[in-house]
């Protein structure tokens, strides 16, 4: 019909325009030319991702470039490696609780026998002397009685600061076999210390000397200026001084800390330990001051909270000297305060010490591989580990 098109050669029954490729060769296994490799059973198809959360097969390992750290050593109350503030404090608590006998036990036993000691000396003049009774209503008890009373507390007071030498001493050498994981009788405690108890006793004098001398000078030049100038002269002269005698107590009290671990566990002389104290704080100084002045306001607060009402008390009791038996019970309650207040902080103060020591010599000289080497021997053995130093 005219006005239509042609019809297409693809049509029905009309001939293909190219023919098509003969097919090539087949082979046993494999998909015909053309054609991609069938996929395996099960297997994804191309383009697939996992969806999120996919997690690697067991056995799976990450690439090369991710070391592995090794865990820190901590055979005893301490990492062995440089401290902080809360491994100070941590292993000052550890190894009481680790070792109670040979901490909580000989601080009960050294200060009570020392705090009975003390009282008995207050009290025996008492009693004997019938208190501070006068002759008469209102007068001043007597010369002798206040001289005989002076003189026992005194006394008092050096029997409690050798006990106070004694108890470092020993709670140094326990905190020192503590820091490998060790424990320590008080007996042992004692046969390590005794060679250099004497050596304790001369640093405590030396201090004690110094002190008292630096507070006669205050008192003479105070005295001094109130006669030359009358008491605002005095006041003019002795505030400086006890403002720089104060910030003296405190710059000695710092450099001076590690002098009794040093006498202990590294044997040095009194003076050798003196030096050799001052070269590890200087370098630290504020952190070492903090840290030790952190720790003594906690162990007063605690000792202050737990005294307290045996104090209060016991003070009151006081008040009336010329009846014996009120003055006895409370110089008694008083020392029963003070028993235990220290019974409870002074393990704390003397392992937050030597745990402070341990870290200065770890940061200055890296003893924290000396005594990574030495960990794993017998507990007698790392005493003298210790011993090693460098200068």
């Amino acid at each position: 019909m005219v006005g239509m098109s042609n019809p297409s050669p693809w049509a029905a029954g009309g001939p293909l325009p190219y023919p098509p490729p003969p097919p090539g060769p087949s082979y046993p296994g494999y998909a015909p030319a053309g054609y991609p490799p069938p996929q395996a059973y099960g297997a994804p198809p191309p383009g697939y991702y996992p969806p999120p959360g996919y997690r690697p097969p067991p056995g799976y390992y990450p690439p090369p470039g991710y070391p592995a750290y090794p865990a820190v050593l901590k055979p005893g109350v301490i990492p062995l490696r440089p401290l902080s503030l809360s491994d100070i404090y941590n292993g000052a608590v550890a190894y009481i609780r680790t070792n109670p006998k040979a901490t909580l036990g000989l601080t009960t036993i050294v200060v009570v026998v020392a705090q009975l000691i003390a009282l008995l000396l207050q009290i025996g003049p008492l009693t004997a002397m019938g208190g501070f009774e006068s002759d008469a209503p209102g007068e001043v008890p007597s010369t002798g009685a206040i001289a005989l009373f002076s003189g026992a507390t005194i006394v008092g007071f050096l029997v409690t600061q050798l006990a106070s030498v004694l108890l470092t001493g020993m709670l140094t050498v326990v905190i020192g076999r503590s820091v490998f994981g060790g424990s320590i009788t008080i007996g042992e405690a004692w046969q390590r210390l005794r060679g250099r108890f004497l050596a304790l006793l001369g640093l405590t004098a030396l201090q004690g000397f110094v002190v008292v001398m630096v507070a006669v000078l205050i008192v003479v030049a105070v005295v001094a200026a109130d006669a030359v100038g009358g008491g605002l002269a005095a006041f003019v002269v002795g505030a400086p001084l006890m403002v720089a005698a104060l910030l003296g107590f405190l710059y000695a009290v710092t450099v001076l800390l590690f002098a009794p671990a040093l006498i202990v566990l590294e044997r040095l002389g009194v003076f050798a330990a003196i030096a050799r104290s001052f070269t590890l704080v200087k370098k630290d100084f504020w952190r070492v001051l903090g840290i030790w002045l952190l720790a003594a306001i906690v162990a007063s607060v605690v000792a202050t909270a737990v005294g307290v009402p045996f104090s209060l008390v016991g003070q009151l009791l006081s008040l009336e000297p010329e009846r014996v038996g009120m003055f006895v019970g409370g110089l008694i309650l008083v020392a029963i305060g003070g028993m235990i207040g220290q019974i409870i902080t002074a393990p704390f103060g003397a392992g937050v010490d030597v745990l402070l020591y341990t870290d200065r010599r770890i940061r200055a000289e890296a003893f924290d591989l000396v005594l990574q080497t030495g960990a794993a021997g017998p507990a007698e053995s790392t005493d003298q580990l210790w011993l090693t130093r460098r200068f």
